[in-house]
């Protein structure tokens, strides 16, 4: 008697070894999950953004700015939409790429600082000085180099009362390591509505200055940017879980639509005012 292999066999073997591979990575995935989560350094335990977006943020807090003076953060809202940056000054590395970062966005905007909207950089350590932000803003606005931006940048410090209350609003997290004297903290920078409520979130270094300026913009109530700025906002949207704008297929073609529907009514209308000319 001959045996006769099931056609079904080669196919059966298959599936088996990818169920297999499948299962192995699994298993993989999962023991590397626990062992990260059983040795990820305590520094770094709840340091992080957490987002509240359309939280309001406490307004009537006191830091100082840069030149000492008392100042409540109601002062920095009403009218414009503001970009907060948690930072602190002598941050020997990542603060500096965070307002690096800030800075090269804001050089491309149209927009000026101080007259479309406001910058508050606040920093987290509450053992830093005003004269510490006095030379930071220093630093940066030469570097922006733009007419009345000191009006608008502010850099500030504050009591550990004030920070705290601040940062946790804003679901910023951070820890101090006294071993090294340093802050283990995360990236990113905040755009807030004109009445102090939480609108964008952007993470890392690097700032889109397309995503900033729909961010002013729609966080603005579109008091500021042009008609084109309203036809970006149609047609992009902004993802919370990666902190940029992304485009809407469907409203991109909506939009292209309407464009080619006003189009071709142009040309008729042209065309049929030529005809009418011609035929008198």
């Amino acid at each position: 008697m001959t045996f006769r292999p099931s056609p079904f066999a080669p196919r059966s073997s298959f599936f088996l070894m990818l169920a297999t591979v499948m299962t192995f990575i699994m298993i993989v995935g999962s023991a590397r999950a626990q062992l990260g989560a059983s040795t990820a350094p305590p520094m770094l335990r709840n340091v992080g953004i957490k987002q509240n977006l359309n939280a309001q943020l406490p307004l009537d807090l006191i830091f100082l700015n840069e030149e000492g003076r008392a100042v409540a953060l109601r002062e920095y809202f009403g009218k414009k939409p503001v970009v907060l940056a948690f930072v602190y000054y002598e941050c020997p590395m990542l603060c500096t790429q965070i307002l690096n970062g800030l800075l090269e966005s804001v050089r491309v905007l149209k927009f000026d600082v101080g007259e479309e909207y406001e910058i508050a950089t606040v920093s987290f350590d509450p053992g830093e000085t005003p004269k510490l932000a006095a030379e930071k803003k220093k630093i940066y606005l030469q570097q922006y180099d733009r007419a009345g931006a000191e009006k608008g940048w502010h850099f500030l410090t504050g009591d550990s009362t004030a920070i705290k209350a601040l940062t946790q609003a804003a679901g910023f997290h951070y820890r101090y390591d006294p071993a090294t004297d340093q802050f283990a903290h995360a990236s990113g920078i905040l755009v807030i509505t004109p009445q102090g409520k939480i609108s964008k979130y952007f993470y890392g270094v690097e700032y889109s200055p397309r995503d900033l300026r729909l961010a002013l913009v729609e966080a603005s109530e579109n008091k500021i940017g042009s008609a084109v700025d309203q036809l970006l906002l149609y047609c992009f949207h902004y993802d919370p879980l990666t902190g940029k704008y992304s485009l809407v297929v469907i409203n991109a073609l909506r939009v292209a639509g309407i464009a080619t529907v006003f189009s071709l009514a142009t040309f008729m209308l042209i065309m049929f005012r030529r005809d009418r000319r011609a035929a008198g």
